[in-house]
């Protein structure tokens, strides 16, 4: 009798048999819905063959005794179903979808416990190698006779294998010789397509086993039937008193038809205000019960797009459980290899409990774990991946996508309209030209879901452009000044900035000078989710009662946030950041038209020199200006979808080196290596001579070792606002395994995410305490301000004081 688990809570023994079975049987259904169901099932019916071993079976007992005894590697138990997959397929070195399969599935196994991920075909720096052959081919295997046998024996015989393998590489000849025909940069979507449906099959079986239960199946089509019922019940009682009402209403109904559509890339250009959320939201719905879709997946830039919309849809939804909020990972990823088994399986555990396998009807999350999901390293991450196939995915504000990332993101998307069955929107008032870069997206042909989108613009012009930018640029004063100034003759004002040092100081300033009867108010990322949405919603309450207010805030407040301000003043930027501080002034259109102003600042006041994108935007920008100036074009036009388009091709022009995202200190770009990978199989070929027998060429280790969204990643920190002080306290205590999903799914509410140097900061006064053995990192309550959330000069202050 072999054995795969043993149970922490009553030593019951999982055998080795039945979770080989069990996990292919879930991976093949994982897969099935990409025209993978036998590959997927063989990954899984071999992933853990190397526990058939005598070692293994040792090393377990071992672990259940004396777990930290144990050293995690001691024994490896992921490579033998690797490289018996490999050795069988290499028997014919002439069959091409042998050499396919053997990669596809054995990569995929022997990195299923891996902190890096997938393993390199071939290095594309460093050492010319393959990380894959090194383990499937040079690593020497104990016992590998004796594994096979066992498995042979006991799981399947050895013409049932060889049968089970021609099945599966029936479907591949289907797939990658059919007329579609695979583009080597496509294959590496489908590697990841079988990690994903591995790493979820092995996860979830482990875990049912754990807490002794059985497999569930989400039951998606209903439920989106009945969400598609009550978002239709909640459309026909909006009012339609209004013509901008009457006009959202008119381009809601366009985006319903168009769900008629076949599965493709297209976008929805509603200008700032018009509905977006609901209207796209009505498209999902439609297009996935339409067209047999198992989810509809919202990503946004921002986090305080997805506190918003998740709150408002869930409303209209009337459901609290089955909509999933996931935007920020409070459970930190394992960096490094864990020294024992005992640790491995706590992490992998504890992953699975987390339940952010995306397997939710409808999901809100951003376009950091989108790509993260893609494209970083890890396991728990990539085990998304399969539930981004088969879907709607609605991209709200596209233009917040990172300049770095454009042609993986392109190449992602094009993946999924092509194979993965995927409906991807682009949604938003300022659509970038990604159908024009080098790498370009593959937008469907009439792909627009609002047909007379020069009447809608014109329509919903709510604003004027006021150009107020100085040749010697506006200083804190002067900038103060023109805000005392408009709020002589109106009751709300908002100031967006580029910097959250600019918002500070320019907060500060109006906290020491005082506006008689103004309601002074800051806004900042340092803020927690919930902090900010108790904010927003005191500031929409004195909108409503005309009450005189005035809001200092970064561009966070930009994209999606439904509030509305007679006034606004905005640094200049990038032309699709305007476009969005405007969509805050007269939202609603309640008055005839109201003015934005165009203020450049002073480089002393707002530096711009660690944000390239923002710095470059605001030249464009300013470039366009003059232009107008110069021109019979008016002021306004600088709204216009045609602006937009004249914005986003110089923008992309001026980035071009950039947007495959180039490696700082390496000569790669990420995107080179997802299929042909020239560079480094020429590295391989002059360092040995000639190049290795390899279906693929593709390096996902090395994408996933440099790959970050943001250039200066962030961490997750709960902090002790409100209720964060009861989940701090809660998770600082003994936790029930029902608990643990719940508690951290309530704690994405008060999490903050910290660049490096700032933690360091925190970390160094001593503010920054670690929960659950250093999962969760917590804050103390004195580095938290209600006036600006995470708050460094408090601690400064403090240690002041102390001295």
């Amino acid at each position: 009798m072999f054995i795969a688990h043993i149970r922490k809570e009553d030593g019951e023994k999982q055998l080795l048999k039945d979770h080989l079975e069990e996990s292919a049987k879930l991976s093949g259904k994982f897969g099935k819905k990409i025209g993978l169901e036998k590959t997927c099932y063989l990954a899984g019916l071999i992933h853990d063959l190397g526990k058939y071993s005598d070692a293994f079976q040792e090393y377990l007992a071992k672990a259940v005794v004396n777990p930290t005894s144990v050293t995690r590697g001691s024994v490896d138990h992921s490579t033998a179903g690797g490289k018996l997959l490999y050795d069988v397929c290499h028997n014919d070195n002439q069959d091409p979808v042998s050499l396919i399969l053997a990669e596809l599935v054995g990569n995929a196994i022997i990195s299923h416990h891996s902190s890096q991920g997938l393993q390199d075909f071939i290095t594309p720096v460093g050492e010319a190698k393959s990380d894959y052959l090194e383990r499937i081919v040079k690593k020497e295997i104990e016992e590998y006779d004796t594994i096979k046998k066992r498995f042979f024996k006991e799981v399947l015989s050895e013409s049932q294998f060889l049968a089970e393998i021609n099945l599966a590489k029936d479907e591949l000849k289907t797939l990658f010789l059919s007329g579609k025909k695979v583009r080597p940069d496509t294959t590496f979507f489908f590697l990841k397509v079988v990690y994903s449906c591995l790493l979820d099959a092995d996860r979830t079986n482990t875990m049912l086993f754990e807490e002794n239960r059985n497999y569930k199946f989400s039951n998606n089509e209903e439920l989106l039937d009945v969400y598609s019922q009550r978002l239709e019940e909640k459309i026909h009682s909006f009012k339609s008193d209004t013509p901008i009402n009457q006009l959202r209403g008119r381009m809601s109904a366009q985006c319903k038809a168009f769900a008629q559509r076949e599965t493709g890339i297209y976008t929805l250009s509603i200008p700032t205000g018009g509905g977006k959320t609901l209207a796209s939201l009505r498209f999902g719905l439609n297009h996935a019960i339409k067209h047999g879709k198992e989810r509809v997946i919202y990503v946004v830039p921002f986090t305080t797009i997805i506190e918003q919309n998740a709150a408002t849809v869930r409303e209209i939804l009337q459901d609290e459980e089955n909509i999933l909020e996931h935007h920020s990972n409070v459970f930190k990823e394992q960096e490094k290899e864990l020294e024992n088994i005992s640790e491995q399986e706590e992490i992998e555990h504890k992953q699975a409990l987390l339940k952010d396998n995306w397997e939710a009807p409808i999901i809100f999350t951003t376009i950091v774990q989108f790509l993260n999901t893609i494209y970083s390293k890890g396991t728990r991450n990539p085990r998304r991946f399969h539930n981004l196939t088969n879907a709607v995915i609605i991209f709200d504000e596209t233009q917040g996508v990172p300049t770095n990332c454009t042609y993986l993101f392109n190449e992602c998307l094009n993946f999924f309209k092509i194979y993965g069955n995927t409906t991807s929107v682009l949604c938003t008032a300022t659509q970038p030209s990604l159908e024009h870069v080098g790498r370009k997206l593959l937008k469907d042909k009439d792909g627009e879901m609002i047909t007379n989108l020069v009447d809608v613009e014109n329509s919903f012009k709510r604003v004027e452009i006021m150009d107020k930018k100085k040749n010697e640029t506006w200083s804190l004063e002067t900038l103060a000044a023109l805000g005392q100034e408009i709020l002589k003759e109106k009751n709300s004002l908002l100031i967006v900035l580029n910097t959250k040092t600019a918002v500070r100081k320019l907060y500060q300033y109006f906290s020491e000078e005082p506006l008689m009867d103004v309601t002074l108010y800051h806004l900042s990322t340092s803020m927690c989710g919930m902090h900010r949405k108790k904010i927003l919603d005191e500031i929409r309450m004195k909108l409503e009662n005309q009450q005189r207010i005035l809001c200092i805030t970064t561009q966070l407040i930009e994209a999606g946030v439904d509030i509305s301000f007679q006034s606004v003043i905005r640094s200049v930027a990038g032309l699709d950041s305007i476009a969005q501080a405007a969509g805050r002034c007269n939202r609603n259109g309640e008055e005839e038209q109201q003015r934005v102003y165009l203020v450049n600042l002073s480089t002393e006041l707002e530096k711009l020199d660690k944000l390239p994108e923002i710095a470059q935007g605001k030249e464009i920008t300013l470039q366009m200006l003059r232009e107008y100036k110069e021109s019979e074009l008016t002021k306004n036009d600088l709204l216009s979808h045609t602006s937009q388009k004249i914005y986003f091709d110089r923008y992309y022009q001026q980035f071009e080196s950039s947007l495959g995202y180039p490696v700082k200190g390496e000569s790669i770009q990420l995107f080179d290596l997802l299929g042909k990978n020239k560079n480094a199989v020429l590295h391989f070929k002059r360092t040995h001579g000639s190049v290795p027998l390899l279906a693929f060429k593709s390096s996902p280790k090395t994408i996933g070792k440099y790959f970050q969204v943001i250039d200066s990643p962030t961490t997750s920190v709960l902090v002790p606002y409100e209720a964060g002080k009861e989940l701090i306290a809660d998770l600082n205590g003994e936790l029930k395994q029902e608990n643990y999903a719940p508690l951290l799914k309530k704690a994405q509410q008060y999490t903050v995410n910290l660049f490096r140097y700032e933690l360091d900061e925190l970390q160094k006064n001593g503010a920054i305490y670690p929960l659950l053995n250093g999962d969760i990192l917590a804050l103390e309550e004195k580095a938290y301000s209600i006036e600006f959330g995470v708050d460094l000069s408090a601690l400064a202050e403090s240690e002041a004081l102390i001295l």
